[in-house]
């Protein structure tokens, strides 16, 4: 602006300086030009008067005069001419000058050297006997009196450009810097030029409405990433050449990475799933794909982001469903299980009661058929029970109230009802510890360790023993069941608490059970607030641990 004003001011100064020289020149050659022709008018009336008064011989006596006289006929004929013999000169009736002095009495005419260099001004005057007195002078021309003032206005013009130079540069600081020093952040503050103080009352309108919609925009930003930033989902915000635009912390948990630096969605994961979604979403359709990433199960909705009916960018949720997955997993798993679990003694049940039908079988094998009927309806009865138990432990409608559980009493008792079942193996209890109660529900604690000490039992060896400690600290109360059985692999141990879940199915198809016992421990110790731990070793024995809060 320094410059443009400074520019502006400098060739208006040089104009106006310029065209005042020239106007002032023109003015005094027209001043001066006039002030010769009236001095040429008076010497024609002076010398006329002479002339008249004393006839021709008058210009025998006349001194020399700068002007040219010439003393002309009424028929043309020059009769004197003080510079030229007059014999010599041609007719001037033609001359304009006198042609006009013929007609009203006086003439005047300009005529002009042929380099235009000078000029004539001729004044011609009647008289009395019709003879023309012309009296003419010679002038410089404009050409003529600039050429002769090149170098004096050449001067006169470098120091009236270098002046205009200074003068400008100093009117361009100075206007410019009140502008300068303006206060654009309390535009109404500010004492300056008087044009400006509808600018600035704009500005100030203008800034107070910026102030606004930025803290409205920052209040929006923030309330974005609150919400955005306490997703569990992954949000990302990407545009068409697929950079991430915008993102949350989930989305850079769920994709296993530390930050994206706004780099392509795609070198922050690869996945087949992934890019196929993001692809679609490019190509203007919603997309909902499924993808497996460091054995997480991740759903992908992509939605695609319209400006004028193009594609600008996409939307990207990414929801982490693997336990939905397993959950579903899992029911179809217990769905399965339950139906073979039904199925195999429904079946033993039917085809007995079908040969009892007909009559085909004997009195003492109706005897057998009938324990074996019996034997598989209590089998059924106790699967029924136990998807029942679990049931209730997952849905937490266990109706009972807790109360103080002698945990050290109750294992004795389980002791005393799993005598006769150890005896059949010759395995040995042994009860360690001494009395430590627990708040629970009495039936679920009994269930739990029930289960543990029966599966001691079942894949116990011949003379094995178990033995089960009760200890306790100052909030915890420790129930510890060893057994020194056939052990479970270490590929298994991670599932053995699953609802049917066997390690070796042709081995607890002869122990019994229904594959529900330590799923229900599980879910009994989820429903206590305890800890299940399980140490196990192939063919030399398990250890299975139950931490409660103490009572």
């Amino acid at each position: 602006m320094n410059n443009k004003i400074f520019k502006s001011s400098f060739l208006t100064t040089l104009f106006v300086l310029i065209a005042t020289i020239a106007l002032i020149m023109g003015v005094l050659f027209d001043f001066f030009e006039d002030q010769i022709q009236k001095e040429i008018e008076n010497e024609a009336e002076y010398l006329a008067q002479a002339v008249e008064n004393e006839g021709i011989q008058f210009f025998d006596s006349f001194d020399v005069n700068e002007n040219r006289i010439t003393l002309i006929s009424a028929d043309g004929t020059v009769i004197f001419d003080n510079q030229i013999d007059a014999a010599s000169l041609d007719n001037h009736a033609e001359r304009e000058e006198i042609k006009q002095a013929m007609e009203t009495g006086s003439g005047m005419s300009t005529r002009y050297s042929k380099t235009l260099t000078e000029k004539t001004v001729y004044y011609a005057l009647k008289l009395s006997d019709n003879n023309i007195l012309r009296v003419s002078t010679d002038q410089y021309t404009v050409v003529t009196i600039l050429l002769g003032m090149v170098q004096p206005l050449l001067i006169v013009l470098i120091i009236a450009f270098v002046l205009t130079i200074i003068l400008s540069s100093r009117v361009s600081k100075a206007i410019i810097k009140p502008i300068n020093e303006l206060d654009l952040d309390c535009p109404e503050n500010n004492e300056t030029y008087e044009e400006l103080t509808p600018l600035l009352k704009k500005i100030s309108i203008q800034k107070q409405i910026i102030t606004k919609q930025l803290s409205e925009a920052h209040q929006k930003q923030e309330e974005f990433n609150l919400i955005t930033e306490n997703m569990n989902e992954g949000f990302l915000v990407i545009d068409k050449n697929t950079n991430i635009l915008t993102y949350n912390s989930a989305a850079l948990k769920l994709l296993g990475v530390e930050s994206t630096e706004l780099k392509p969605v795609l070198s922050v994961c690869r996945e087949k799933n992934f890019r196929d979604a993001v692809d679609l979403v490019l190509s203007g359709e919603k997309s909902v794909n499924m993808m497996e990433r460091f054995g997480r199960i991740y759903r992908i909705i992509a939605n695609p982001v319209f400006e004028n009916d193009s594609v600008i960018g996409a939307v990207i949720i990414i929801i982490d469903v693997t336990e939905i997955e397993k959950g579903d997993e899992m029911r179809r798993e217990f769905t399965a299980n339950v139906s073979h679990e039904l199925k195999t003694p429904l079946t033993s049940i039917s085809g007995f009661a079908e040969l009892m039908k007909n009559g085909d079988v004997a009195g003492e094998t109706v005897v057998d058929f009938s324990k074996s009927i019996y034997c598989e309806a209590q089998r059924l009865i106790s699967l029924v029970n136990d998807i029942i138990k679990i049931s209730e432990l997952d849905e937490g409608n266990f109706l009972a109230e807790n109360e103080r559980v002698d945990l050290y009493d109750l294992a004795g008792e389980i002791i005393e009802r799993l005598k006769s079942e150890a005896a059949k193996k010759n395995i040995s209890f042994s009860l360690i510890g001494s009395q430590a109660e627990v708040l629970g529900v009495p039936k679920i604690l009994d269930e739990m360790l029930y289960n543990i000490c029966d599966n001691a039992v079942k894949y116990n060896k011949e003379n094995g023993t178990v033995d089960i400690i009760i200890n306790q600290t100052d909030k915890k109360v420790n129930v510890i069941v060893r057994d020194t059985g056939i052990g479970i692999p270490q590929e298994h141990q991670q599932r053995v608490f699953e609802r049917f879940y066997r390690v070796d199915k042709s081995h607890s198809k002869k122990v019994g059970g229904t594959g529900l016992g330590l799923a229900i421990v599980k879910h009994g110790a989820i429903y206590h607030n305890a800890e299940i731990k399980l140490e196990s070793e192939e063919n030399k024995g398990t250890t299975i641990t139950l931490t409660f809060d103490k009572a």
